[in-house]
């Protein structure tokens, strides 16, 4: 009933968790049954150790949340040699998240796990800043973003999934140059460009001043990003942005997304995705749906 596909993934339901919300996946094997899940996209990962920005990184805003946390995270090689070993048993979709500050980053860590054998894709985060270009995200520019992705194809083989910002004029132009650099896939949307500013203390909640804004504050702006992606690529879309309930993921299903993930919703409720499940199937039942792809792309 609810089974898609992603390329040559097979997804047993088009429920995935997003990159830097859910861990390795581990952290959250007390609250739910993670084999039930269509995929774990584990947290962005970058060809060294990264410590992360400085606290506080993170903060609370209306219907969502701001983070700067930086892409903390072990490094590649610890990731294949340590943690790999310990999630790759789960019976889901172990998807790695791929950031970098460099092509040459991308590709080294991109091709590391190329290698591992029950990794069958990964999603490149493009929102990264190119160190070379003055900081620019690789995300932002068409030009940009499709080299890197022309780079990265060359040495990793297995489905590949890009990660779109919205903090640009026209995510179809990027969407559109990423397909045509060899993407699989795109997910969107990353989080959007934000700031806020504790008025007592007289200085931005952040100690980057600015961050990501995601939760369901996003929401509107990532249905419509994919709706408009969906009907200008031939590759499927991923949707995310503030899904915290069945109805929202079936909002990005009509609009266009082959499967969704969900992200800040998990730091409210651990169990949120295995609810979305149930509530996906609830539906299905109720509209006498008999396959989800039924309903995928009918806005």
């Amino acid at each position: 009933m609810l089974q898609t596909k992603i390329h040559n993934l097979i997804l047993k339901n088009p429920v995935m968790t997003a990159s830097g919300t859910f861990g390795y996946g581990e952290e959250f094997a007390d609250f739910i049954d993670l084999n039930r899940l269509g995929g774990i996209i584990v947290k962005g990962t970058t060809g060294e150790r990264r410590q992360g920005n400085p606290y506080p990184r993170m903060a609370e805003t209306p219907s969502g949340m701001l983070n700067a946390v930086g892409l903390q995270n072990v490094g590649v090689e610890t990731f294949c040699n340590e943690v790999y070993h310990r999630i790759k048993d789960l019976d889901t979709n172990i998807i790695v998240n791929v950031s970098g500050s460099s092509i040459e980053e991308y590709c080294k860590t991109a091709s590391m796990i190329d290698a591992l054998d029950r990794i069958p894709a990964i999603e490149l985060n493009i929102s990264c800043p190119n160190v070379k270009k003055g900081g620019m995200g690789f995300g932002t520019n068409p030009d940009m973003a499709a080299q890197v992705v022309s780079e990265v194809r060359k040495v990793y083989h297995k489905t590949l999934i890009v990660k779109l910002t919205p903090n640009v004029t026209s995510v179809v132009d990027i969407a559109k140059a990423v397909e045509n650099a060899g993407a699989d896939s795109v997910s969107l949307i990353n989080t959007l460009l934000g700031m806020a500013i504790d008025v007592e203390k007289q200085r931005p909640y952040l100690s980057t001043i600015t961050g990501g804004l995601s939760g369901p504050a996003v929401k509107p702006v990532a249905v419509r990003m994919v709706w408009q992606v969906a009907h200008a690529v031939k590759i499927p879309v991923i949707g995310l942005g503030g899904i915290t309930c069945a109805a929202d993921a079936l909002e990005f299903l009509m609009a266009g997304a082959k499967a969704v993930q969900v992200g800040t919703a998990n730091f409210i409720d651990p169990a949120v995705t295995m609810k979305i499940i149930d509530g996906l199937e609830e539906y299905c039942r109720r509209h006498g749906i008999s396959d989800i792809n039924e309903i995928i792309g009918i806005i």
